[in-house]
């Protein structure tokens, strides 16, 4: 499971209000339309408000994945997703990583928000959950959410090969990026505001700071190797040499390391993973150089119109004038 980009743009059915029958037959229809593996349709047939709950993870990654990259030559286009996903590259990381982010994200905020039969608050020990409950909050149940999410991924048999292993690896980056991002938020209740009783649950941080995070970790990614380990007797990855560490002993990149085996392309012209940068808008003061390849780029002048000097009227209005300027856009010749 992965963002190809096709399950996005594909219509499912909406569950309206209808017998549980009716909506029992619409969500196998909607399991059916996702691009899933034999294993995966079932458990999804059997998890009532999953296939709309991977809909929206794949809408969240792939949104997130443009926005970290809109300034860059590879701008998590769609077109050319599915060649990129069959290669090593440190961007075939990321997208793994972004989208095990997502589902896991998508998963917790489901189950609190009672979108999922099988799961409901977290529950983890210490946070009273009966109160938040009373008081109408309720936790993010990452602890359900990243143990289907093994389930659903398959990931108890590990791979034997390179890819196998580095595309596990950087799956977990991503639900690890989730979990270090899980915070425990409370709420006050008492005269005056004061703090006599007080209410807890757990509560994800914005996917925005989840993709940031993972993005640091793309532009500090690992180049990886596989190694055999005489101890354990099987292939392990392996990195470059690190300060203080033994040249004779590889050492493993760390658990949070984006790892990739082969170096990317340049995405400047159009091929099979990307359309180029060829009209691609840049920031002359910023990414124009790098990202028109050194091709130059065009400039061209357009007005535009905004809303100005605008007054709050009684009662009930805002008043605005309509002024126009000239605005300045650079983009990359051909």
């Amino acid at each position: 499971f992965s963002l190809t980009g096709k399950e996005a743009l594909t219509h499912l059915p909406s569950l309206g209000p209808s017998s549980g029958s009716a909506q029992g037959r619409v969500h196998v229809k909607q399991c059916d339309l996702l691009q899933l593996s034999r294993k995966q349709k079932r458990l999804c047939r059997r998890e009532p408000g999953l296939a709309e709950t991977l809909r929206d993870s794949i809408r969240l990654g792939i949104m997130e994945c443009q926005f970290q990259f809109r300034s860059e030559r590879w701008n998590c286009s769609l077109e050319g997703r599915t060649s990129l996903l069959k290669r090593g590259f440190k961007e075939t990381a990321f997208l793994f990583a972004v989208s095990s982010a997502a589902l896991t994200h998508s998963l917790a905020r489901a189950c609190s928000a009672g979108r999922m039969e099988r799961c409901t608050c977290d529950d983890s020990p210490g946070l009273e959950n009966r109160k938040a409950w009373q008081w109408g909050v309720c936790g993010d149940n990452l602890k359900y959410s990243t143990k289907f999410l093994k389930k659903f991924l398959g990931q108890k048999r590990i791979g034997k090969d390179l890819r196998a292993k580095v595309d596990i690896h950087n799956t977990n980056v991503g639900i690890k990026a989730v979990k270090n991002g899980l915070k425990t938020t409370c709420k006050c209740h008492g005269v005056s505001g004061s703090c006599a009783v007080r209410t807890c649950w757990k509560q994800l941080s914005p996917f925005h700071e989840i993709g940031r995070l993972l993005k640091l970790r793309y532009d500090d990614a690992v180049k990886v190797f596989s190694t055999t380990n005489d101890a354990v007797g099987h292939s392990e990855l392996a990195g470059p040499p690190r300060h203080g560490h033994s040249p004779r002993l590889p050492p493993a990149p760390r658990a949070t390391d984006l790892v990739y085996v082969e170096d990317s392309p340049s995405f400047c012209r159009p091929s099979k993973y990307s359309l180029g940068t060829a009209g691609r808008t840049c920031s002359r003061e910023g990414n124009c150089d790098s990202m028109c390849c050194g091709r130059g780029y065009n400039t061209q002048s357009r007005l535009v119109t905004f809303s100005c000097h605008c007054q709050v009227q009684w009662c009930c209005y805002v008043e605005c004038q309509q002024c126009m300027q000239e605005e300045v856009v650079y983009s990359c010749k051909q």
